[in-house]
Formats: structure tokens, sequence, C-alpha cells
């Protein structure tokens, strides 16, 4: 089993090199985590962005330029326009943003005519936090696509995060439904959607699961917080592999709060596309950026 993020690049290496497009992919941070998965063995990247500011990049960090295959493209929309067209027509095998914002690579993917997104599908996204200050990996959703997912959607978002848990090694993952309280309160929708998922979980309508809901964020982390609130019979609380949040801004806050203040590293995907894509911060390292590309070509066919 996978207990920390530099392992998910040593099974990924197992799987052989994928071919990476990178929409806008002319930052530092993007092209210093796409040269170091070359070096690791994880990829053949195409670099789709102005040719002149990559050649920059590349002699500011002092990389080899032709390890790269550049399509120059200067217009943002372009670049990502171009990244999708690469995929969908079999030329890649996973999608990456570089410097755009997150909102035209999002409208990139989604585009109809491109063909990335399947019809009536569940586009989600799905990240991998290591934190120093904690004992394991925590796999937590959705912190970047969808800003409050409804019940059907909530089901689905369980998959992805089954999937990506079997991606560690974890057969039957643990999955925490994040609410204010551990208590059901029945006026509070991620309270009680988190019972009803817990209570199909129990049923066996989820797959090979657990899940446990609501749980408060301390409850679910720390099982000394659970016994003090006295919670029995959860084998969810303390030990969890997954949190499923209830909204987009509980998640995301989350989920800069393990960086930011926690010092942990990440690793994150797009989930839900014909290939997984890669989706981070622009603000984010390149070693998350190292990690999630490695993530999305372990999850890659």
């Amino acid at each position: 089993m996978i207990q920390h993020l530099s392992e998910i690049v040593d099974e990924a290496r197992k799987k052989g090199k994928k071919r990476l497009a990178v929409a806008y992919g002319q930052d530092t941070h993007t092209i210093q985590a796409v040269y170091e998965a070359y070096k690791e063995g994880l990829v053949e990247p195409t670099l789709f962005g102005d040719k002149e500011v990559i050649e920059a990049a590349c002699k500011e960090l002092g990389i080899d330029m032709s390890v790269f295959q550049i399509v120059d493209e200067k217009v943002d929309t372009k670049c990502v326009q171009k990244a999708v067209q690469a995929v969908v027509a079999g030329e890649a095998d996973v999608l990456m943003k570089g410097l755009v914002s997150t909102d035209k690579y999002m409208r990139g993917i989604l585009n109809k005519e491109a063909g990335l997104f399947p019809p009536k599908g569940v586009l989600s996204h799905v990240s991998i936090s290591e934190m120093p200050i904690y004992n394991k990996l925590i796999i937590m959703s959705d912190v970047a696509v969808i800003p409050l997912p409804d019940f059907k959607q909530k089901i689905k978002i369980i998959g992805y995060l089954k999937q990506t848990a079997n991606l560690l090694g974890i057969e039957c993952p643990k999955i925490a439904c994040i609410a204010p309280s551990e208590q059901l309160l029945p006026s509070v929708i991620s309270s009680t959607e988190g019972a009803l998922l817990a209570k199909m979980g129990d049923r066996g309508q989820l797959g090979k699961v657990v899940v446990d809901g609501p749980l408060s964020l301390d409850v679910a982390l720390f099982k000394e917080v659970a016994e003090h609130k006295k919670v029995k019979g959860s084998l969810v609380a303390g030990d969890p592999d997954c949190l499923l949040f209830p909204n987009l801004e509980s998640a995301n806050v989350f989920f800069k709060c393990t960086t930011h203040l926690c010092g942990g590293e990440l690793a994150a995907m797009v989930m839900g596309t014909k290939v997984p894509c890669v989706l981070t911060s622009r603000g984010d390292s390149a070693k998350t950026k190292l990690y999630s590309i490695a993530l999305a070509c372990l999850a890659a066919k």
C-alpha cells in the first residue's frame, strides 16, 4: 500500500511513460515539475505555450529545452483547446493545466464539441494530502470543480474517492462524510445526506467502501476527539482514508491549510473525463505538480 506521495512516482514509473499535454505550460513551476516528471521516466511532454517565454523559463531553470516538444501558441485559451484536441485525438494520455486560470482550463475540458467530457458525466476533483502532522495520506474531494454537490453527485464522488484509494492499494477505503457535527441535524443537508450515504454504504450500495457520516472534521481525523465526544460504533472516526466535503468552500479551505499551515504536499487530478486531467493551483509547488502528474499517470490507461 502506498503511504507517501513519493511512492506514487515509483508506482507510476512501472507503468511506462505517458504522453503529457500541458496547456499553457510556460511558467517555471510547471516546467520544473514536467521536467522532473520527464527525468523520473513518467512522461514524454508536449508544452502548448509561447515558445519564447518557455525558452526564457528553461534558461532561468538551467533546463535543456530539447526534452520538450513545443507547440508555439501565445493565447492561453487556444493552448487549452489545442492540448484537449491532442488528448481526444489519441496523441496524449494525460492533460495538465499550466499557467492558465482554472475556469479557462475547465471550460476547455467541458466543451461539448471537444469530446473529452462524456455526455451526462460528472466531473470532480480529487486530491491526496500528505502532512507531517498526520499519520497517513488523506484523499479528499471536491476542492475545485463542484461548488455544492447534490446527493447524486456525492454518490459519484464517493466512487472517485474509492478509485483513487484503490490506486494507492487501499482495497476498502474508509470514507468520512464531513458535516458541522457528528450529531444528526435534520435541518443541515450535509448532516442528513451524510447519514443516508452511511446507510447506503452499510447496505453495499456504494461498492467496497466503509462510509460514515455525519462526522465533524475533528471527529473524523482524530480518534481521541471521537472518544471524548463518545462517538461509538464507527469504523471511520479517527482513521479515515477519504474525506467527502459538503461544498467547495470547506474543501478548498482544508486543501490550502494542509500546505500553507501544515507544511503538507499534495497530488490532485480531475476525474470523470476520458483521461486523467492534472489540476493544481498556479501557486502550488513544483513538487506538488510532480506528484499530481505521477497520480494522473498512475490512473491513465
